[in-house]
């Protein structure tokens, strides 16, 4: 499947993750410095323009912020209770206590006593782990958390090459086209020259210069494209400033094992065992699991201890202290309700991970079997095709300057060789946004200069936002 950036929206398929907006500066702590009004146009790789995104982009940095809120549960649930102080002033009247034959009040005949004074504490005692329960529930809803953001990073990486490599095909195309018109403008030039010196006809002349006009016209829309694709990747990288400044490096990115050349079904394993929405779903049905328990053991009542002392001048004792112990007692409510509620969360979220696994295994299957087809439509083109379209039409020129063949036989030469360099370039692109979509279908980072420094900075950015 192919994701594609429309303007500022991107919708991908990351169930408990929306990204949205674009990504803050540092985000990865990568550092490539651009200037801000190069002279000349930057030549960016693969591997530049992604670090590059990190940096910019705000929509990893929205994606993380459930992370910050799974965080802030964890404190909420590993609080204890806070203990309850009350002071009561009791007996209140105009002469509270007045002649009383108290020992706190002997003072004398129709003196005001004053009223009682009660100080008391109380602390609530969570009983069966209730506590524990919630810590372990969201402890493991922070890891779904984290798994869902390593999820936006595959996923938002790949949108990023395909704006790399679409802009890539566009310079490939263009370079293409203003060798042909290039091309064109000798072969008009010396043919200008046989129909002064009566070597060809006034048509064939005519002709000829027909298609170097139509390839100066593909020339005009291979540089709009290219300014097409040079927008689409600055919006992606959130730098519409650049657009016209970006040139990307005119590599092919380098073909490693991720996998490619395993079985379908040890690929789909690997891929069970990688896939970070996948681990996200898992972990949220483990939550799930943890709250029905908690739910269950809403029926144990929590217990309230209290104590405190009195001042009570119309007491024959002055000061006196107390304790006690408070208990609610399920008996018309037993929490049937929460239980029911959690029960069937833990069926949606063990669902909602069984469908993740046959999304995995349709996408490991579906991407492995494009990146087959695409790898060897690419081999063909490099064994057979492309050599062949160079001598066709190196030797239909030849042949024509000789006048061996006419001009329909030049002009249709010259028309394969450009259409099979578009195929060329067509297929490639094919083959490389497979072999990337094949490595996001597994969950792995391909590149394997990347994927260390990649990782590096997750760990690390999620670290400190727990601080």
């Amino acid at each position: 499947m192919r994701y594609q950036f429309h303007g500022s929206n991107f919708l991908c398929r990351c169930k408990k993750v929306v990204i949205t907006g674009l990504l803050a500066a540092s985000l990865m702590g990568f550092s490539l410095i651009l200037p801000a009004a190069p002279e000349k146009p930057a030549v960016l790789t693969e591997n530049q323009v992604i670090q590059l995104f990190y940096q910019r982009n705000l929509d990893l940095l929205a994606a993380r912020y459930s992370i910050d809120r799974a965080q802030a549960q964890e404190i909420i649930a590993s609080a204890i209770p806070n203990p309850t102080i009350s002071v009561q002033i009791a007996e209140l009247s105009k002469n509270p206590n007045i002649n009383s034959a108290a020992l706190g009040c002997s003072k004398g005949r129709n003196v005001n006593c004053g009223p009682a004074e009660i100080y008391a504490f109380s602390q609530l005692i969570e009983m069966a782990g209730k506590r524990g329960l919630r810590m372990q529930s969201s402890a493991i809803a922070t890891q779904a958390a984290e798994s869902d953001f390593r999820d936006a990073v595959r996923i938002l990486t790949n949108v990023v090459r395909d704006a790399f490599f679409g802009l890539l095909q566009a310079q490939k195309n263009h370079w293409l086209a203003k060798e042909i018109v290039t091309h064109y403008q000798a072969i008009v030039r010396d043919n200008r020259l046989r129909l002064k010196a009566g070597e060809i006809r006034g048509p064939d002349f005519l002709r000829i210069n027909m298609e170097s006009l139509k390839a100066q016209a593909d020339l005009d829309n291979a540089e709009a494209a290219v300014e097409q694709a040079q927008g689409n990747l600055a919006m992606v990288l959130n730098w519409p400033d650049i657009n016209m400044q970006l040139v990307v490096d005119d590599k092919w990115p380098e073909i490693r094992e991720i996998g490619q050349s395993l079985a379908r079904e040890a690929l789909i394993e690997k891929a069970l065992s990688l896939r970070p929405d996948l681990q996200g779903d898992k972990l949220r049905a483990d939550q799930a699991d943890k709250d029905l328990i908690l739910a269950n053991r809403l029926k144990y009542p929590d217990v309230t201890l209290s104590g405190g002392v009195a001042r009570d001048p119309s007491n024959t004792v002055l000061h006196t202290g107390f304790a006690g112990v408070s208990i609610p007692v399920p008996l018309f409510y037993q929490y049937k309700g929460e239980i029911n509620k959690a029960s069937a969360n833990l069926g949606q979220m063990q669902l909602a991970a069984e469908e993740t696994k046959l999304i995995v295994r349709n996408d490991v299957v579906a991407s492995l079997a494009a990146w087959r087809s695409a790898d060897k439509i690419v081999k063909l083109y490099e064994r057979e095709l492309m050599q062949q379209a160079h001598q066709v039409r190196d030797r239909t020129e030849l042949a024509y300057t000789k006048g061996v063949i006419g001009v329909l036989e030049f002009i249709d030469a010259q028309r394969s060789y450009k259409s099979v360099m578009l195929d060329y370039y067509t297929a490639m692109i094919k083959r490389i946004n497979a072999y990337y979509d094949l490595a996001k279908s597994i969950g792995v980072e391909p590149n394997t200069d990347l994927s260390p420094h990649m990782e590096e900075s997750i760990k690390s950015n999620l670290s400190i936002r727990k601080k």
